[in-house]
């Protein structure tokens, strides 16, 4: 199999005449009328910031124009991330995650010999964190999701997830909502989340109901560190999930399959080389191709890429490149879905200028023999 570029990559949602002009994150879904709507954190002043809100953006031209983008989880801290599901008649479910004012402070300090410039941006950060207090952070800290049952106009109330990924949960064909992720760390650290776990959702209640667990990767007689899964049925009613695997130089793509609705799964196998890109986004083509599409920050050339399976993933053409640039590490989270023409649009982040803002771009494509 072969990809086809058709034409440029192009940004689709910046906001450069403001300091909260860094855009990630992103994901995009079709809905069931058939527009594009593309979700990310936004309105950020840069990778770690405590002002980042989850965002929507619709297209209704198959990703010509965009509408927004309008907050739709905008809590006092940092909202990260930005995933979306379509599910029934008209529900769509949105997903973020933020961390504690501690872990922002500590991320934007003041160690000897900062320049005056980050110096007066972290101030800035500081001052702001100085204003929500402790029952805001109590209220508001933790993985979440908000519920639309009108096609995204409007969203229902912030409910709260055990586990977080970046893409969101998955659709089975019964129509069960199950949502595979890593524990929700207050810190996003490895050693309070120790571990990636499935739940099924709820959408009349918000109620999450416990699935299974992931069994540890062990790599070279150490635990690898996994997050950031994303899922996908296969015809037979089988779970495919892909997660990011970290430690000791490791940033890669690995895969584990569950036979069972989630309660158990298969002994994760490593896809990509140790530096061969994470995280991934998951998504079957109506040619039955899988399609799994992620970033790539080894260098020195950085990129967006993606790999096909013809044969529910039990074998993968790799390494297909959509985007390549060699300003800035600074990128990836790529998803993908399929137009009504049969060609491919992947959303991703990236940095157009080395110390520049990161925006959303998109790169539409199509598979050839």
């Amino acid at each position: 199999m072969h990809i086809k570029l058709l034409g440029e990559a192009k940004t689709i949602l910046e906001n450069p005449r403001s300091r909260h002009n860094y855009f990630g994150w992103p994901t995009v879904a079709v809905l069931q009328n058939g527009d594009l709507a593309m979700v990310c954190s936004g309105y950020r002043c840069g990778h770690v910031c405590p002002f980042g809100k989850t965002v929507m953006a619709v297209s209704c031209d198959g990703g010509g124009t965009y509408a927004g983008a309008w907050p739709v989880i905008d809590t006092p801290l940092d909202d990260r991330d930005g995933g979306i599901l379509a599910f029934g008649e008209s529900g769509v479910m949105v997903t973020s995650f933020n961390n504690t004012r501690a872990a922002q402070r500590n991320w934007n300090g003041f160690p000897p010999g900062l320049d005056e410039t980050t110096v007066r941006r972290n101030k800035y950060y500081h001052a702001y964190l100085d204003t929500v207090t402790d029952e805001e952070e109590a209220e508001f800290l933790g993985s979440g999701f908000r519920l639309s049952f009108d096609g995204g106009k409007t969203f229902g109330p912030l409910f709260r997830s055990p586990v977080t990924s970046p893409h969101g949960p998955a659709l089975r064909s019964d129509g069960t909502i199950l949502w595979v992720g890593r524990q929700f760390s207050a810190d996003d650290s490895f050693e309070s989340a120790a571990r990636l776990e499935a739940w099924r959702v709820d959408p009349d209640t918000g109620g999450m109901e416990f699935a299974g667990t992931v069994p540890d990767m062990i790599k070279n007689g150490k635990k690898v560190q996994a997050c950031e899964p994303h899922v996908i049925e296969l015809d037979d009613g089988t779970l495919l999930c892909h997660f990011r695997g970290e430690g000791d130089g490791l940033f890669t793509t690995c895969q584990t399959l569950s036979a069972d609705g989630g309660a158990t799964w298969s002994e994760p196998e490593q896809l990509l080389s140790d530096r061969g890109g994470a995280p991934a986004h998951l998504y079957r083509h109506s040619s039955g191709v899988l399609l799994s599409s992620y970033g790539y920050r080894a260098g020195p050339r950085y990129g967006i890429r993606v790999m096909l399976s013809a044969d529910n993933g039990r074998r993968w053409e790799k390494d297909h490149i959509l985007w390549e640039t060699t300003v800035s590490s600074d990128l990836g989270y790529p998803a993908t879905v399929e137009l009504k023409d049969g060609t491919l649009l992947t959303v991703f982040y990236a940095k157009d200028e080395k110390d520049g803002p990161a925006v959303i771009k998109q790169q539409k494509w199509e598979l050839t023999k």
